[in-house]
């Protein structure tokens, strides 16, 4: 790929949630909705995008199948939810403290002030289905 090649936008996003509290005060969020992280699929690539409190990893990954993805992800005990990334409007946003929720919804391109928690992110995504996912 050339430097001036221009990069393609991700056409799918699996946000997965997690139940899993590393940290003591995550307890408190509700069980089950602990954390989240998104894979994002640009042609046959996936990229893992994981915002965690004490780092960020980030890794590129092979060309899986999606189902194929999505029984993994289940299987390590993860609720997913499918999602369009999209490019919102140009204009600022209200500073947030970086959580791995911030970090989803940036990459999602979603500006929902009020969604702080993976489960209220949760529930945003499942009230905002892709119009071609309800067919």
């Amino acid at each position: 790929m050339s430097a001036d090649a221009p990069l393609a936008a991700p056409d799918l996003a699996v946000v997965a949630f997690s139940g899993r509290a590393t940290l003591p005060w995550l307890r408190l969020l509700k069980p089950g909705f602990r954390h989240c992280f998104v894979l994002l699929r640009t042609g046959d690539r996936w990229l893992y995008y994981d915002p965690m409190a004490h780092y960020t990893f980030a890794t590129a990954m092979g060309g899986y199948p999606l189902l194929g993805l999505l029984r993994v992800f289940r299987r390590r005990g993860c609720r997913l939810c499918l999602a369009r990334p999209r490019v919102p409007p140009q204009k600022a946003l209200a500073w947030r403290p970086y959580t791995c929720v911030e970090a989803a919804k940036r990459v999602l391109g979603l500006h929902e002030p009020w969604v702080l928690t993976p489960w209220q992110l949760y529930r945003c995504l499942t009230r905002r289905r892709p119009a071609d996912a309800r067919r």
